[in-house]
């Protein structure tokens, strides 16, 4: 583990007066008053509890969002009671619709095989709310997170007293990678980016990854103004890359950097890149790509990721060493394809149990889920797959359901445990039936869900568990209880 280079004050634990509930701790009211939330945390379960108990957009109803939720000032005022860790980290922010995790993922790989100590901040989480937080892909012990939840929160009761779940989980990476003295923190943004609670950290490189239609409600309602969000990471003096956009895209991108004083760079315009489909005895059916970086040229690269758009991420990737190196000799070829070989990323296009075959992807928007049954069809052998979806209602429910059709040969909606978000699979059920004319099946749950496609599949058929990250998570969590218990 590295030296740690200080201890960040710890705000007091005075005597507080207790905040009057005007509402549901989880955010009922759009002005609730919020517990003091530091007094709360004394073991991992309690910490846990008591972030989740704050302020949560990755749960409420887009009619129960306050118009005030996303502001910096929050997190200004709890990075300043913190000494400010975020000022110390050398960082790559990385934002975009599609693919933020699959780049940082590959990003964090190739640097932890050149030796590099890596953070990585990501979000949401799959099974464990640690997963969010890592150093060296590997996640934050309960006790760190205990003693670094409670800290945050004492900053937050004083400083910050209506800091949300994401700002104090933020602040607790940044705190958590400047005295663990990674030599790179790679930090996603949340939701957007101008507003998001990581954009006050100052970059050695920002990322865009593919730019597509989500989040309408917060972000805007065309592709140039969730591209103008998103571009709110780029900074004076700090180098950009992004993978190929649409042309509106494109044009807000460079505009912006402009505006501010950020070189962007394309990859398949200024950065020259080509992709191509393999099939080899060793890797099966995988992508390699083909780029001319400054320093180093990278020609038929496997992509460890299944999936054709995984192509782009990887180049993003690949690009990003180049902006990141402190010599022509900082990074050894083989250590980076080495690196790069060894890219885990649960929970995309991921198989996780052998019979059945059961395949999991957190796809949650039309284009991820275009992504997902191309990848599928192209990279995975198969004579029937039965589709276990459910999706929240806040998404763009009938263009999701146009494109799990296209793979699905059977649908079996079901919707997350705990998730107000969730749609009603039998509300699903009758708009695919309205979109599709087809019949399906429901499911109460995700553990009835999986049974009943267990009955159903054939030895060489397949079940893909997808449209949500919940959704997702929860299964994971099943099938590895069910691991445990058949081993046991």
């Amino acid at each position: 583990m590295a030296t740690t280079r200080k201890t960040a004050t710890k705000a007091g634990s005075g005597t507080k007066k207790k905040a009057q509930r005007q509402g549901k701790r989880s955010g009922g009211s759009k002005k609730a008053a919020i517990e003091p939330t530091a007094p709360m945390i004394k073991t991992f379960p309690s910490a846990v509890k008591a972030l989740l108990g704050r302020p949560n957009i990755e749960r409420l109803r887009p009619g129960r969002i306050d118009s005030d939720t996303f502001k910096l000032v929050r997190m200004e005022k709890l990075l300043q009671a913190l000494d400010n860790p975020h000022e110390a980290l050398h960082a790559v922010h990385i934002a975009g619709t599609m693919g933020k995790g699959s780049t940082a993922a590959m990003l964090q790989s190739m640097l932890q095989g050149c030796g590099w100590t890596t953070g990585t901040y990501t979000s949401p989480h799959l099974i464990d709310i640690r997963e969010r937080i890592a150093i060296n892909g590997e996640m934050i012990s309960q006790a760190t997170f205990t003693d670094l939840a409670k800290r945050v929160a004492e900053a937050a009761d004083k400083a910050a007293p209506d800091a949300s779940f994401f700002e104090l989980m933020t602040a607790m990476a940044f705190l958590h990678f400047e005295e663990e003295a990674t030599d790179i923190a790679i930090v996603e943004t949340g939701l957007g980016g101008r507003l998001d609670a990581t954009n006050l950290i100052k970059p050695a490189a920002s990322l865009i990854t593919r730019i597509d239609l989500d989040h309408q409600h917060l972000l805007g309602n065309t592709l140039a103004e969730i591209a103008k969000e998103k571009a709110g990471i780029f900074k004076p003096g700090v180098p950009a890359l992004s993978v190929k956009q649409e042309p509106e895209v494109e044009d807000v991108l460079r505009k912006a950097a402009e505006e501010v004083g950020s070189e962007l760079r394309i990859i398949g315009k200024e950065i020259e890149f080509s992709t191509r489909f393999c099939v080899t005895d060793d890797l099966g059916a995988h992508m390699r790509v083909c780029l001319l970086g400054d320093r180093i040229h990278y020609m038929h690269l496997p992509v460890p990721l299944s999936g054709s758009h995984q192509a782009d991420n990887c180049a993003l990737a690949l690009s990003a060493l180049d902006l990141l190196g402190r010599g022509d000799d900082e990074f050894e070829e083989s250590a980076i394809f080495r690196g790069l070989a060894k890219t885990s990323h649960p929970g995309r296009m991921d198989l996780v149990w052998k019979r059945p075959r059961i395949l999991v992807d957190g796809a949650h928007n039309p284009a991820a889920l275009h992504a997902l049954m191309r990848g599928i069809g192209s990279h995975i052998a198969f004579d029937s797959m039965i589709c276990i979806f459910g999706c929240n209602s806040d998404k763009d429910v009938d263009a999701n359901l146009e494109k799990v059709a296209l793979g699905g040969d059977k649908i079996i909606f079901t919707k997350a445990s705990g998730q107000p978000r969730a749609a009603e699979p039998e509300e699903l059920s009758k708009r695919f039936a309205t979109l599709r004319g087809r019949t399906c099946q429901t499911a109460p749950n995700v553990k009835a869900a999986i049974e009943i496609a267990s009955q159903a599949v054939g030895r060489d058929d397949l079940i893909c568990i997808t449209g949500s990250f919940y959704l997702v998570g929860e299964a994971m969590a099943l099938l590895q209880n069910a691991k445990e218990t058949r081993a046991s």
